[in-house]
């Protein structure tokens, strides 16, 4: 099988010659440049082709992305702008009146230019597949989950207590997001019914931490879902499979988001009680198996574990999802410069071999 061919493979429920590998999120120059055989010289003349190199070489069959530091007097990919900060000078009486001056979600879709932002999309994706070769580009969509990231803008205090205090406002602001989600999720389904872009797709909006969801369930059944429902349904009309993306402790949210059409999960933090074993047992809400990106952890496992017991539990994921779960193998999150490239390499390893 091509490496396109065996990916798509495992997206329409088929079995393919091995088990996938995607890539896209190693975010360490210095282990891209080792995996490439790249100077630094090399890497900053041109680090996207230098990162697609290191992929290629890795025996990788599908990008996610394409990490690259902000400048090479930081050299690394996330610094201290990348980080939300508490926002001390934002009162919530300013923050409830910068909600109250945003759009309407109504005006966001009457405003979207979709012929333009679909030139925009799919000349990037064109352009991106060109220069990946065999690669398959699918890069993560995460605009088409709706925003629960707020407290980026507002900071945590600031959104948190809207939520309690201005339940309708907060409401307003998943729904602004939930507009631009729909609006993004009808490009993409385009770009699959045009063949450029494949049917699964990485969506997701942080939730929850290592204890749970953010805010109660409840909450997020009433005002979080009905926006992710409409925002999939774009793309389960065209065939695709919606994944999302897992960070800390989801499970008792798993069944709304399935519920509301996802179809696939990605990540998984094993110490928050998210294992392969279990996210395996679940189906879509059509009773299907579903399609897993995943499990090796960046916190407990890569970082921590020797190559043979990564190489063990490359193995073990196979195992467990062969005739439940469709598995393309990848790691919960960005791996950071305490992974050993050893690590890395076994994980490519095990899963050629």
């Amino acid at each position: 099988m091509t490496r396109q061919g065996r990916l798509e493979s495992v997206f329409d429920g088929g079995i393919p010659d091995r088990t996938p590998l995607l890539g896209g999120w190693i975010a360490c120059p210095e282990k891209i440049r080792k995996l490439a055989g790249a100077t630094r010289e090399a890497y900053w003349a041109d680090p996207i082709g230098v990162s697609i190199r290191a992929y290629d070489l890795l025996g990788i069959d599908g990008l996610m992305g394409v990490y690259v530091p902000r400048s090479e007097q930081e050299f690394r990919v996330v610094d201290e702008e990348s980080y939300f900060h508490a926002r001390t000078e934002l009162t919530l009486e300013a923050a409830v009146d910068q909600v109250d001056a945003m759009p309407s979600p109504e005006s966001v879709e009457v405003e979207f230019d979709f012929p333009s932002e679909y030139e925009r999309f799919r000349n990037s994706l064109i352009r991106m597949q060109d220069r990946c070769g065999e690669l398959l580009w699918m890069p993560a969509q995460w605009i088409i989950g709706p925003s629960f990231s707020w407290y980026g803008r507002f900071g945590y205090e600031v959104f948190f207590s809207m939520v309690a205090l201005y339940p309708d406002r907060a409401r307003k602001l998943i729904d602004i997001s939930g507009a631009r989600a729909y609006c993004q999720a009808h490009l993409v389904a385009h770009a699959i019914t045009e063949g450029i872009y494949p049917a699964a797709v990485l969506v997701g909006s942080d939730l929850c931490t290592q204890r749970g969801p953010m805010v109660s369930p409840a909450f997020l059944e009433r005002h979080y879902a009905p926006n992710l429902r409409r925002a999939l349904r774009p793309l389960i009309e065209v065939n695709c499979r919606p994944v999302w993306h897992c960070d800390g402790d989801m499970r008792s949210i798993l069944d709304m988001l399935i519920d509301c059409g996802v179809q696939g999960l990605q990540g998984f933090q094993p110490e928050c009680g998210m294992t392969i074993d279990r996210v395996v047992r679940y189906r879509t809400r059509e009773g299907s198996p579903l399609l897993i990106f995943g499990p090796l952890s960046v916190t407990t496992e890569l970082p921590r574990c020797t190559p043979d017991e990564i190489r063990a539990r490359v193995r073990n994921a196979i195992d467990v999802c062969k005739g439940n779960a469709d598995l393309v193998i990848f790691h919960a999150n960005s791996i950071n410069p305490d992974v050993p490239i050893e690590n890395i390499v076994a994980m490519a390893e095990a899963v050629r071999d």
